[in-house]
């Protein structure tokens, strides 16, 4: 297994909007991506299990890309067993997702979620919208 450094881990199960997210981050050079369909897939990769037993978890990504609605495992459950493990736990969690809902805000920040964005509608808005997430959370933010 290749054990290169991951920027970010997007875990996305709607194939356009990954698609769209690793466009708008590869435009802004952001190419140190890995992208997982579904919260079972991101489980395996961020902890070294499964498909990713022989990964190093100690390279771990700088930001982790997480949609709530997935088949296997939801984004909740991700975003819960992520911040409560000591190891993983400092790794920042947006979540961009769909969800509107009050509910899922609350509690996605309750489970130590660093961000909360609802996926802009449109091609363009939502290019604008990844764009500025990734380089903030490349560029700007200090880990």
């Amino acid at each position: 297994m290749n054990d290169k450094q991951i920027d970010i881990l997007l875990v996305e199960d709607n194939s356009e909007d990954a698609e769209l997210t690793i466009r708008a981050l590869k435009k802004n050079n952001i190419t140190q991506l890995m992208h997982v369909k579904d919260g079972a897939e991101a489980l395996e990769f961020i902890f070294g299990t499964g498909q990713y037993a022989d990964r190093n978890i100690e390279n771990k990504p700088k930001v982790i890309l997480l949609d709530l609605n997935m088949p296997k495992v939801s984004g909740i459950e991700v975003l819960q067993q992520i911040k409560s493990d000591p190891r993983t736990k400092s790794i920042p969690v947006v979540v961009l997702t769909s969800s509107k809902e009050s509910p899922d805000v609350e509690k996605c920040y309750g489970c130590g979620a660093n961000s909360f964005i609802v996926k802009p509608v449109g091609f363009k808005n939502f290019m604008a919208a990844v764009t500025e997430l990734g380089l903030y959370w490349m560029f700007q933010n200090h880990q």
